[in-house]
């Protein structure tokens, strides 16, 4: 049971529904993710606005692969459920690409280097060395990509600390990142 209560869409801020109406029109259903950020209308806002950006940034298997290295970094169960979901679902991940992906890495050369630093990123809250920038900077990605795997890094951590304040009930297959991968 989640520590902090959440809200039904009826009995979310009225401020927050059209946010909610948004998120069930493009996934089909409303996470507790959701309705529990619902809570403050200007975090849903503002996560809204900042994970709808992040979603031209990169391609969607790079995304969910660093949502999930950041996941198993920061012990967030919810997260690594839906990422793992939304993996196999929506990024068509296979599963060995997944297990690869919550070690901090990935079974292809170029994922791999963006995977790595983005959980090294996680791992030391930001305190990479020069070897890190160029190791990722030499798999092929722009200072520009540095700067958005940066930002999922971010937009993952909130919502791996907020599930973990809240211990949001799950609501996808579950995983958890104590568990063997």
């Amino acid at each position: 049971m989640s520590r902090i209560a959440i809200p039904e869409f009826d009995s979310a801020p009225q401020a927050s529904r059209p946010g909610l109406e948004a998120v069930k029109a493009q996934l089909g259903s409303l996470p507790n993710l959701f309705r529990l950020v619902s809570l403050s209308p200007a975090a849903l806002s503002g996560f809204l606005g900042f994970s709808g950006a992040l979603s031209k940034a990169l391609d969607v298997k790079t995304r969910e692969r660093i949502a999930l290295a950041v996941a198993q970094v920061n012990g967030c169960d919810y997260c690594l459920s839906a990422h793992n979901y939304l993996g196999l679902n929506l990024a068509k991940l296979s599963p060995e690409e997944i297990a690869r992906n919550r070690q901090g890495g990935s079974l292809e050369q170029k994922a791999n280097a963006a995977v790595e630093f983005a959980a090294k990123v996680t791992r030391e809250r930001g305190h990479v060395t020069e070897a890190d920038l160029a190791a990722v900077r030499a798999a092929g990605f722009t200072d520009a990509q540095i700067v958005e795997i940066v930002a999922i890094v971010a937009e993952n951590c909130f919502t791996n600390f907020l599930n973990e304040v809240a211990k949001t009930a799950i609501d996808f297959p579950v995983v958890r990142a104590n568990e063997a991968v």
